[in-house]
């Protein structure tokens, strides 16, 4: 079977909703990674790890894990299948607690370089905020409860960092230094959550 790879920024050709959404008031339109993300999860939680170790196998989650995995802690495709293997619902949920920081912090790193490239018009320059913001939120919400659950300071701070950067992109001048630093901060907050999970799982194997 031919795994297809979901383009990670595709968004950004394609229209996206203004926001106009408050933290915790608004879910995302789903796609195919986050689908495939809600069928190994529902899978997982009723106890079916056979259902949900064929939905990884053959999914946008894995596909996509292979496609990144250089920007990813070393292992975590593996330790994913592995993890259903066993049965281990824990070591499931936080690796792919892991693997949505990551796609969420390299969104907000994206929109970081975008929003300064003197290469794209002003215009461009405006709209990149909310949609990348946009991505990043459809990412990130999957995974709050789960980052809440761990270190709810993080959550916290993930939530605060979001909507600032939301003020800044509704602003008359959405593509200044207020929304360049707030994105900066989401990408710190979610490297110091990838960091921290993967040490904690070195530490217990």
């Amino acid at each position: 079977m031919t795994l297809r790879v979901l383009p990670l920024l595709a968004f950004v050709v394609a229209p996206a909703p203004a926001l106009a959404h408050h933290v915790g008031t608004y879910t995302p339109q789903d796609n195919e990674l986050t689908t495939n993300f809600k069928q190994v999860k529902f899978s997982v939680q009723a106890g079916k790890f056979d259902v949900a170790r064929r939905l990884f196998e053959a999914g946008a989650l894995r596909a996509q894990m292979r496609a990144k995995a250089a920007t990813l802690p070393p292992g975590l495709e593996s330790g994913t299948r592995a993890a259903l293997q066993a049965g281990d619902a824990p070591e499931v949920e936080r690796r792919l607690m892991i693997f949505f920081a990551a796609l969420a912090r390299d969104l907000a790193l994206e929109a970081g370089r975008q929003l300064v490239d003197a290469r794209l018009a002003p215009e461009a320059r405006a709209t990149a905020g909310p949609r990348f913001l946009e991505a990043i939120w459809r990412y990130y919400n999957l995974i709050d409860f789960a980052v809440a659950m761990r270190d709810d300071k993080t959550s916290v701070a993930m939530r605060l960092a979001f909507d600032e950067a939301e003020g800044y992109a509704k602003a008359a001048a959405p593509a200044g230094a207020g929304l360049s630093d707030a994105l900066r901060r989401i990408a710190q907050i979610l490297t110091h959550l990838i960091d921290t999970s993967s040490t904690f799982a070195r530490r217990n194997p």
